[in-house]
């Protein structure tokens, strides 16, 4: 992800395998200019992780439509000591550059996780033409069928910064997000869904140089947004929540200019609702990351990050520095968007 001083580029070129098709392409983003303030929002106490919570059973055949209402509105879990536990286990691997024998391993984890959760997933595996050649790349995506066909998306990215220097293992800027997201998918699998739910673990957000220049950085979103315009699947997608960097013990999660105003309100509104104002914070900044293709192509979209992070792209960036509160916070905003968002969709439909 960038500020100010760098740009995401919309260039890619490839073949997949999965349901979306391949196409190449490029795009220029908006320019990025980041407006920082001095005030900070209150951060959250640290504390003990969630207890461990089942999630909601979804109905089963022969129920009446007032159980099945029921389950659609019963409350979702997020459980931030399994969360906790995806982390620590992306770590372990090490560094996790795209192309690297570890983010393979996080691959594997992260579909072993999901087929025990139920969830179906498949890999969208392309061909990235980077500074150091064609890499093989792959995004991950699962689906959770929902009553309607039309999706939302939730993603993040799972690759770390290449670094040349030090050993980078990105316990906020990569693992944070790709755990919760995990850890999403858990509890919106024991939901009757209104929109299909689709989880997109992204590779190659990250540039393979150092700095963040165009065309190096975002492989994975641009790659995924192409070959859903190729394969005339983009309308489908109604919103994407994009999470990127929520580990930080200190969290701090400001407005993001670029992203869809409608969408931020509604996760913002949540987080107020939910007592999570103080990590929500109303202070406005400009982000380029992984959503910024897919604003670019119509895609309402909000990027949930918290790039106010010292440990950013350091040898800090490990588990001394996260938390999994911070990790429940987001995971519990999330949930308590989604009903508003499906009633947004479902009313701009109808």
């Amino acid at each position: 992800m960038s500020v100010q001083r760098w740009a995401a580029s919309l260039a890619v070129v490839g073949f997949c395998v999965g349901a979306a098709g391949c196409a190449g392409g490029s795009q220029s983003p908006p320019p990025a200019q980041t407006t920082v303030t001095q005030d900070r929002p209150a951060p959250p106490s640290d504390g003990a992780t969630a207890p461990t919570h089942e999630a909601a059973i979804a109905p089963t055949s022969g129920v009446t439509l007032a159980q099945k209402s029921d389950a659609a509105l019963a409350p979702m879990k997020f459980d931030s000591s399994r969360a906790w536990d995806d982390l620590r286990k992306q770590v372990g691997f090490g560094p996790r550059p795209s192309g690297s024998a570890a983010l393979n391993d996080t691959r594997n984890y992260i579909l072993a996780q999901l087929k025990t959760a139920g969830i179906d997933a498949k890999q969208q595996i392309f061909m990235a033409m980077t500074p150091l050649g064609e890499m093989m790349m792959s995004n991950i995506i699962a689906t959770i069928p929902g009553r309607r066909r039309e999706r939302i998306i939730i993603a993040s990215h799972y690759d770390t910064k290449r670094s040349p220097n030090f050993r980078f293992v990105g316990a906020s800027d990569g693992a944070s997000s790709t755990a919760a997201l995990l850890e999403l998918g858990r509890a919106l699998k024991g939901r009757q869904n209104e929109f299909t739910i689709e989880l997109l673990f992204l590779d190659g957000e990250e540039a393979v140089n150092w700095d963040w220049r165009d065309p190096d950085n975002t492989y994975g979103s641009r790659y995924y947004v192409a070959a859903a315009q190729k394969a005339n699947a983009l309308s489908s997608i109604k919103a994407l929540i994009l999470l990127d960097m929520i580990g930080d013990r200190d969290l701090a999660i400001r407005r993001d200019a670029n992203s869809t105003p409608w969408l931020v309100d509604i996760v913002w509104d949540a987080a107020a609702r939910i007592g999570q104002r103080g990590v929500f914070s109303n202070q406005l900044t400009t982000i380029e990351d992984d959503h910024i293709p897919f604003v670019r192509a119509g895609v309402p979209s909000v990027d949930i990050i918290d790039l106010d992070y010292p440990q950013w792209h350091t040898a800090q960036d490990d588990l001394e520095h996260v938390s999994a509160r911070s990790l429940q916070a987001v995971g519990d905003v999330v949930l308590a968007a989604i009903p508003d968002i499906e009633k947004k969709l479902a009313g701009n439909r109808e």
